[in-house]
């Protein structure tokens, strides 16, 4: 069954670019909020019936109390307010609650809450995408050690794909946070910016589930803890290339705006398919050569006798009596067996 995660984002959620300091570059801040846009107009022309944020808790609610590594909001709105904003979306309740299910039969055991608020860490991204319809939040843990770890983030993603996918629901897949920063510390002012270069390079090329290869320590000391939201978010969508990608530093914080709404990459055919079923006679006429010293004496002496053997089709008969390596793999047959056939015919025939 193919996903029904249709796309995505990953953006950033910096406090500035809604209490506007003088610090701060207008232009970056501007650059920034229209790529948002961009990308939420792209998104909301899929028609999804399911949007997930995940987003992580600065030290708002899941902190002092209780922590859990994931936390599935289900109760009626999503509202909070920051820097003289207030935000409210309408939740999906049914829905969250059906997810937590799912994922209960899967193996996590997310928490879950009716009563969480929405604080900038969701309320800039889903500004900055146009979004005013429901989303359903789902809360990352990333600031309170002991933290999720990539691969788990990324499992858990791939989880909540499968259940929106069993669910029916066309859904679009968000993450807030990221990427390089450090608030609070005395090294706010300098975000890794080569390293994040690094990871977006990788990204860039659709290779999502190389996030899962950053442990806890490279995360607190590029600035990065905030990536298991992506991991969360590259779980879900998959291994596909962004059809949006801007890298944009500032002096305290590099923003990354990241989107995919061209759909699931196509897989590509492997180099070494399985063995298809109307191939399987062709593929054990090879296998005899390449594995049977008989077989091959039997070929060398007259390959069309050998061929009557087998139960071929007229175009697989012939390559074989030919020894058409290149036609044989261009029909599908797994390319070693043909390859190894090719070196002891070679060696057979050797002056």
């Amino acid at each position: 069954m193919s996903s029904t995660v249709v796309g995505g984002a990953m953006l950033p959620h910096a406090p500035q670019f809604f209490t506007l300091p003088d610090t701060e570059d207008m232009a970056t801040v501007e650059k920034v909020r229209v790529h948002g846009a961009t990308i939420g107009k792209e998104l909301a022309a899929l028609k999804p019936d399911l949007w997930i944020i995940f987003s992580n808790d600065h030290a708002e609610q899941f902190f002092h109390q209780a922590a859990p590594p994931f936390t599935i909001h289900v109760g009626a709105e999503a509202s909070g307010d920051f820097a003289g904003r207030k935000f409210r979306w309408e939740v999906p309740s049914e829905i969250g609650f059906g997810l937590v299910k799912h994922l209960y039969k899967q193996g996590f055991d997310p928490a879950f809450s009716s009563t969480a608020k929405a604080d900038y860490a969701m309320g800039i991204p889903l500004t900055h995408l146009g979004r005013t319809g429901p989303v359903l939040p789902i809360f990352v843990n990333a600031y309170l050690p002991p933290q999720p770890s990539m691969e788990r983030c990324y499992a858990f993603g791939e989880a909540i794909a499968r259940s929106v996918t069993l669910m029916g629901l066309r859904t679009v897949i968000l993450a807030s946070g990221g990427m390089s920063h450090f608030p609070g510390t005395d090294r706010y002012s300098q975000p890794a910016l080569e390293w994040d270069q690094k990871v977006l390079e990788r990204i860039k090329t659709g290779n999502l589930k190389s996030l899962i290869g950053y442990d806890e320590a490279e995360l607190d000391d590029m600035g990065n803890i905030e990536l298991r939201c992506w991991a969360c978010a590259a779980g879900a969508l998959g291994e596909r290339k962004p059809d949006l990608l801007s890298l944009d530093p500032s002096w305290h914080h590099n923003y990354a705006s990241i989107g995919w709404f061209g759909g699931p990459r196509e897989e590509p055919e492997p180099h070494y398919p399985s063995i298809r079923p109307e191939l399987a006679e062709l593929t054990a006429a090879i296998h005899g050569l390449a594995h049977e010293a008989d077989k091959f004496s039997l070929f060398l002496a007259d390959p069309g006798a050998y061929a009557q053997g087998f139960t071929l089709p007229v175009a697989q008969r012939d390559a074989l009596i030919r020894f058409d390596a290149p036609a044989m793999v261009a029909m599908g047959c797994h390319p070693l067996l043909p390859f190894l056939v090719n070196m002891k015919l070679q060696k057979h025939r050797k002056p």
